[in-house]
């Protein structure tokens, strides 16, 4: 007999509390409930069931083999579920959060693409630069910008976030165009004010060689996108993300300033709870957004 459809049996048998009342769920006759019963003891050789006229009592091997057999069966129901969920298409909404500069400038078109794709998805992003309790506010992925410190969470590594240098071809034609890092205490330099370390870059550059830059500047906000705005309008060279600056460099609104070096890069990953059964929408979104951005 099938072990899986005895298991099924047995545990009927035991929440029913008798071969009658199983046989009748099931829709078989109690010699059949019987059989399937029997089969089991002999493979196993032991009783599991201490029979009276009326109840069936659980003997010691009984009830740990019974709470071994709800386990093996719910195991099974969840990898039928998964696979009939694998041919389903991505539905549903997608909460997740990300960082201000990487969400608005990277993460948006992204999943304006993932959408068009999924035209059963929606999506509500949140922008923050806090650090948030995934689970706890109920936001299936979340990216995370530098060393991770929540060892609950599964983690995708993507592409690791690096800052570059750039400036406006307005301002360098001005002032010149730095050769190395040390040029730089000649430059004004846009500062960020939420950044640890005021006044001070640390490059990193071939061979992984860092050096520790005084800069000064005019110019200082809490926000990278006004700093990019800030290099686009010849305030000065910005030190920004590569992603941020990316599309300006291409259309040529701002020049690469010394390329070989840029801020130490720092680890980026997508984030999300460790489910056992995920959805087609979270599977397809996480596979898409490593394929974009790992």
């Amino acid at each position: 007999m099938d072990k899986l459809a005895g298991m099924a049996m047995f545990v009927k048998v035991v929440e029913e509390g008798s071969f009658a009342a199983a046989a009748e769920i099931s829709r078989v006759s109690a010699t059949m409930v019987a059989k399937h019963i029997g089969t089991i003891e002999k493979r196993l050789g032991a009783r599991l069931l201490h029979r009276t006229t009326r109840r069936h009592h659980l003997t010691e091997v009984g009830r740990l083999y019974y709470e071994r057999c709800k386990t093996v069966l719910a195991e099974v129901d969840a990898a039928e579920a998964s696979a009939s969920e694998l041919q389903s298409a991505p539905r549903g909404r997608l909460r997740l959060v990300a960082p201000v500069s990487f969400g608005t400038q990277s993460l948006v078109p992204a999943l304006v693409d993932y959408i068009n794709q999924n035209l059963e998805v929606s999506v509500d992003l949140a922008l923050d630069n806090n650090p948030h309790d995934l689970i706890g506010e109920g936001y299936e992925l979340g990216i995370h910008i530098g060393d991770l410190k929540d060892t609950n969470l599964v983690a995708r590594a993507l592409k690791p976030y690096r800052r570059i240098l750039a400036a406006s071809s307005d301002y360098l034609n001005r002032f010149g165009r730095p050769e190395c890092p040390e040029d730089l205490v000649n430059h004004m330099c846009l500062g960020h004010s939420y950044w640890r370390l005021q006044g001070r870059w640390h490059l990193m550059g071939p061979g992984d060689e860092v050096r520790e830059i005084a800069i000064k500047g005019r110019f200082t906000t809490n926000q990278g996108g006004a700093l990019r705005v800030a290099a686009l309008h010849g305030a000065g060279i910005v030190l920004q993300p590569e992603l941020l600056l990316a599309a300006d460099i291409d259309a040529g609104r701002l020049e690469l300033v010394l390329p070989q070096w840029s801020y130490k890069p720092v680890p980026m990953h997508l984030v999300y709870a460790p489910d056992r059964r995920p959805t087609a929408m979270l599977r397809s979104v996480i596979d898409f957004l490593v394929a974009r951005f790992g």
